[in-house]
């Protein structure tokens, strides 16, 4: 008997809980299409990567169905985080495409290449190498899985916080059509048109058409024509199948292709400007910021091509090959006023090759798989820093300073993961994943005048010869394993406890200086290449952490839970900052320089509870009922030791970014069927998220204070599901919250907070007219969204 079967011969066992919020009420209805009674909608997912139950995986795993997205209203990857613990999922300032991620306090702030992420997000598990283009849209999606913890033996590097799995549907096999349309305030105004044929018994063609836009949630009062938060996207899947169903073999060939045209997103001021006095705008959406060179453009495009072939009843292969390039050019206006005070402009390239194999072995009482992974990545930036020409830059014209940066990864691996039934209910899993993970960087920094670099519609010339012009290589090598054990109290009730390891990819600082002082370490007044490959250099950052849980169900499936403890060990932590620099010897820091290091080490624990019920069954006519879903999250994220730019250890005054203290959120919904072949699906949710810090140190600027969100559909469906209308709101209270932003003022080393001048304003530490500029998470939102199916 197949491994699969044991675990779903357990009776009265449906939907995790740990899948929570997953099943927004309409899901009940839509994910499997067995009724509510029978006990056989259960989720499957591939955290391990093979197909299991969720309350059979002992790793704390949400997983969210495309058909519960779609009903509540969701627009893209990021509102997953409102409804999953411990985990932040944002658009990254500047753009509406670039994806800042993290899970249980570790992530990638700054995408720029050279800083590895710290959740990997996978697409059909092609793992996306750089955040950009990573804001995925939903639409023909079949779920969201996010995998919380490290993930280091079974997805590798960079997945030390967790991983993101956007899984596309299968094609089916007869002929289907869906078109969806979407128009809402703001001018929002979608439509997704989904096609697929067979094209005999084996061969399946299908694809997906997306234009999804928006007008602005405020205007750009610089730049006539230019809006703020506005959404200007084209985007396209196309798949062809062979194979699958019944099939020994499934061949799957896709290719997807996205074009954000969108205006930049520019940051409100949260300061009047110190030198020109600009005063703060009373809507925190519309910017006066004056760069729109280059014009923002963002294009991803990608082709895979996954294999699986049953080899034997016990032996399945499975390949995984994938290309993708995306390129991004992007206006930051870091002071969002018209003159150039500190403009960038910028550009990323990316481009990877992958490949991974993979072979399963499933039998009564050993499961478990073996692989191999390759990654050929190159990820290039270049952008410039414009300042302002007054004072001392006063006979500089458009005086600045341009970055370019080159990464290229060459990174293998190997990996094992396998599950033991030692009997019918105790099981143990052991796994471990070898790594060699080799990084090349070329960085490269000069002093530039008139402006901006002609790529970039500038007219910028050089200035004097470079600052740096470093060209480095370093090869990391890792070993990641994972161990768990499990035992089914009964046929409802699973408790595990697990540990596991993962790590951040180290690299070469992509903005350091080659000829800052502090690199001078035998104060010769040489800067010998040992000495500035070691100032560049900083090394993988690791996480050990353990983890205890239960699942379990009850009532006969109507009510599901899953409850996490977890303790982690974060070390090596790679933290962007600056040191000080005695030019002279003499003990006083006369300055400071940037630089990347290994300067910190943090301790997280925490829980994360998620749970659904179903209740009131038959309370509006038959087949009526009432379903609540809940999350909760806390984690205590402390830095025990942070070493700051003085040398000395500042983890009193430092904080974990992007991670509040709690999460949480709970949906009541409510399905009433409506004559023969229709229902009316309602479903609300209340979301909170406690005070977060964004940097490492506080700002009075940019720091969020705890704050809720509602949100609220309302669905009719009727012929069978063939048609549905639905209304959705979203932020209905149209709250006002920070999700990024920037700063640089002047602060005082002993607290992290900026400095206050007599007259009670900041002094600026980068421009003249000082920079404390926020971005806001989307105000109220309410759309309208028609279906129909074919």
């Amino acid at each position: 008997m197949r491994p699969f079967a044991r675990h779903v011969r357990r009776a009265g066992l449906v939907t995790s809980a740990i899948a929570t919020l997953a099943f927004a009420p309409a899901a009940f209805a839509q994910d499997s299409g067995a009724s509510s009674d029978d006990g056989d909608d259960a989720i499957i997912v591939t955290a391990r990567r093979r197909d299991e139950r969720l309350l059979d995986v002992p790793v704390s795993v949400s997983a969210i169905s495309g058909d519960a997205l779609e009903a509540r209203g969701a627009l893209d990857i990021t509102d997953v985080s409102n409804i999953t613990p411990n985990t932040t999922l944002e658009t990254s300032r500047g753009t509406n495409s670039t994806l800042s991620a993290f899970i249980r306090g570790v992530g990638q702030q700054d995408p720029v290449p050279g800083f590895e992420a710290g959740v990997g997000i996978y697409l059909d598990d092609v793992y996306l190498n750089r955040p950009q283009a990573a804001v995925l849209d939903i639409y023909d999606v079949e779920r969201i899985e996010v995998l919380r913890g490290p993930q280091g033996t079974l997805y590798g590097r960079n997945t030390i916080g967790g991983a993101v799995k956007y899984v596309t549907k299968m094609l089916p096999q007869e002929f289907s059509l869906k078109a969806r349309a979407t128009y809402g305030t703001y001018d929002q105004a979608e439509g997704v048109l989904t096609v697929s044929a067979p094209l005999s018994d084996m061969l399946r063609v299908g694809g997906s058409v997306a234009r999804l836009s928006r007008g602005g949630f405020g205007d750009n009062l610089t730049l006539p024509g230019v809006e703020n938060y506005n959404k200007d996207v084209w985007a396209g899947r196309g798949t062809l199948e062979f194979g699958g169903y019944d099939a020994p073999v499934l061949i799957r060939i896709s290719g997807d292709y996205t074009r954000d045209k969108s205006d930049p997103r520019n940051g409100h001021r949260l300061i009047p400007g110190l030198a020109t006095g600009a005063p703060v705008l009373d809507d925190v959406y519309d910017t006066r910021a004056g760069l729109n060179n280059p014009k923002q453009d963002v294009e991803a495009w990608g082709v895979a091509m996954n294999v699986s072939a049953e080899l034997t009843d016990h032996l399945t292969l499975r390949s995984i090959s994938a290309w993708r390039k995306d390129t991004s050019y992007t206006p930051i206006d870091f002071d969002s006023l018209p003159a150039a005070d500190v403009d960038v402009p910028a550009v990323y390239r990316n481009e990877q090759l992958s490949q991974e194999f993979q072979l399963l072995y499933e039998s009564d009482r050993l499961n478990g798989l073996v692989g191999f992974y390759y990654l050929d990545a190159r990820a290039y930036t270049k952008f410039d820093v414009v300042l302002a020409t007054t004072g001392a830059l006063l006979n500089l014209p458009g005086f600045g300073q341009q970055t370019v940066g080159d990464v290229r990864t060459d990174t293998w691996s190997v990996f094992g993961d396998f599950t033991f039934d030692v009997t019918d209910r105790l099981h143990l899993s052991a796994g471990g994943r070898y790594t060699v993970d080799n990084r090349k960087s070329f960085v490269f920094k000069q002093n530039r005048l008139n402006g901006a670099d002609p790529e970039f519609g500038g007219t910028g010339i050089a200035l004097g010869g470079p600052i740096t012009n470093f060209n480095g290589k370093a090869r990391f090598k890792k070993f990641t394993p994972r161990a768990s054990i499990s035992y089914d109290v009964h046929d409802d009730l699973m408790i595990y406890a697990s540990y596991s390891k993962g790590f951040k990819g180290g690299g070469f600082d992509p903005r350091g200086s080659a000829n800052a002082p502090a690199i001078d370490v035998n104060s010769d007044g040489i800067f010998s290449y040992d000495e500035i490959y070691d100032f560049f250099l900083f090394e993988p950052e690791e996480v050990d952490s353990y983890e205890v849980g239960i699942k379990g169900s009850a009532l006969g499936g109507d009510l599901n839970f899953a409850l996490t403890g977890f303790y982690a060990d974060y070390t090596n932590v790679q933290i962007p900052g600056s040191v000080g620099i005695d030019a002279n010897g003499d003990g006083v820091f006369e300055g400071f320089s940037g630089v990347t290091t290994n300067a910190a080490s943090a301790t997280f624990k925490g829980i994360e509870l998620e749970t659904s019920a179903r209740f009131a069954r038959d309370f509006a006519g038959a087949g009526s009922r009432m379903t609540f879903n809940g999350t909760l999250g806390y984690i205590d994220a402390q830095y025990d030791e942070f070493i700051g730019n003085l040398g000395t250890d500042v983890s009193d005054i430092t904080d974990i970014q992007n991670t509040p203290s709690w999460t949480a959120s709970g949906t009541l919904g409510a399905l009433i069927p409506v004559g023969d072949t229709g229902a009316v699906n309602f479903s609300t949710t209340l979301s909170y998220r406690s005070k977060t810090q964004q940097f490492e140190y506080p700002s009075p600027y940019l720091d969020q204070k705890g704050y809720a969100l509602w949100d609220a559909s309302l669905v009719y469906s009727f012929g069978d599901d063939r048609y549905s209308i639905g209304i959705h709101g979203k932020n209905i209270l149209d709250k006002r919250y920070k999700t990024s932003g920037y700063q640089f003022l002047v602060t005082n080393p002993a607290t992290g907070l900026p400095v206050i001048d007599a007259n009670g304003r900041p002094t600026p530490s980068l421009g003249r007219d000082g920079i404390a500029t926020v971005f806001y998470g989307n105000p109220r939102q309410v759309f309208v969204t028609g279906t129909v199916k074919f």
